[in-house]
């Protein structure tokens, strides 16, 4: 699928985003994902319209199958977002997202959950500091060696005005990208003047400076980062005032959560006492497992207010976006992945 022909299908979500409603005009492959949806779970739509002009989804699924009791229950979530609106912040929220273990999804609920809330109309920056720049990619945003990045704000004392750009495919999106040159910023922090305070006074000058020049307050800002606890971590724990945490749906995944949990402890005796653990996001969750049921249940038992009941199952609708530079909220609304984003989404805004 080359840009020209995905640029056709970004529908903004809370909208008309995945709406169970079926649309005038659906995209080719939107339409044949429907096509193959019908076939496998034998649920035919009702062409029937209801009083108000449009397609009444409900009344006709039939969920004898699990494939359409499935579908049917994620048609009843779309249904929930269409129209919804996100009530904006008091204040910006700053979250730090971070799972010192890694593959479990911090960048990719990073982006996305970024995405829905911008698309929902809400201003939103994500700070990349991990090295490898995945949120760069997935938002399209050039990160080169030769770009200006979030390096360039912790090192060279570049104002963050001057690296953030804008998503080009979602209003409101804005990102600081991360280049290769951070790799070798743990070491060069280390001998820097406040080094853990860096990034959380850059954020505080560029809030003043929007403020000055008649630009929107920021609502949230999101902080991507490395898999591991060193300098880069730290200045995004002590920028930030609250922590957001993926967890993989697996057993590895309990005991990385321990042990953050008591590193996030010391930032908050030493450095950073505001900081708290608002929310814990389960991601790769596969229903047909036990062990998944298992983790989400533990989870949940010891973080009853932090988890959300949003929940991001396995989806190759949610890997494959990054590679056109896109989240799944633009790369394939109508999936199942973007559902899940815009359910967690909503819910943190709501909180």
């Amino acid at each position: 699928m080359g840009s020209s022909e995905t640029s056709t299908q970004r529908i903004p979500p809370f909208m008309s985003l995945g709406s169970a409603r079926a649309m005038a005009t659906p995209s080719a492959s939107l339409q044949s994902a429907i096509v193959r949806t019908d076939s496998v779970a034998n649920a035919a739509v009702s062409r029937e319209t209801v009083s108000d002009g449009v397609q009444n989804v409900m009344d006709s699924i039939d969920d004898s199958s699990p494939i359409a009791r499935q579908l049917a229950n994620e048609t009843r979530r779309r249904e929930r977002l269409i129209g919804r609106e996100l009530p904006k912040p008091d204040g910006t929220r700053i979250f730090t997202v971070s799972n010192q273990k890694g593959g479990v999804g911090k960048t990719t609920t990073t982006v996305n959950i970024a995405a829905a809330l911008a698309s929902a109309g809400l201003n939103v920056l994500v700070i990349d500091i991990d090295p490898q720049g995945n949120a760069s990619t997935a938002l399209g945003i050039e990160h080169h060696a030769d770009v200006d990045s979030i390096y360039d704000v912790l090192i060279n004392d570049l104002p963050l005005k001057e690296v953030v750009a804008p998503c080009p495919d979602i209003p409101n999106l804005i990102c600081a990208p991360a280049t290769i040159h951070l790799a070798g910023a743990e070491i060069e922090l280390v001998s820097l003047v406040a080094r853990e305070q860096r990034l959380r006074r850059a954020i505080d000058v560029y809030a003043k400076e929007r403020e000055k020049n008649g630009e929107g307050r920021l609502d949230f800002i999101f902080i991507d980062c490395p898999p591991s606890l060193g300098l880069l971590t730290v200045n995004a724990f002590c920028a930030a005032s609250e922590v957001l945490i993926p967890i993989q749906c697996e057993y590895y995944a309990l005991e990385g959560l321990s042990q953050l949990l008591k590193n996030i402890e010391m930032i908050q005796k030493h450095l950073n006492a505001d900081l708290v653990v608002s929310t814990i996001l389960l991601t790769m969750y596969d229903g047909r497992t036990n062990l998944a049921a298992q983790v989400a249940s533990e989870v949940r038992q010891h973080f009853p207010q932090q988890v959300l009941s949003a929940v991001v199952p396995r989806s190759v609708r949610i890997s494959e976006a990054p590679s056109y530079q896109q989240t799944v909220m633009t790369y394939d609304p109508s999936s199942s992945g973007a559902l899940s984003y815009m359910e967690a989404a909503a819910e943190i805004a709501e909180r």
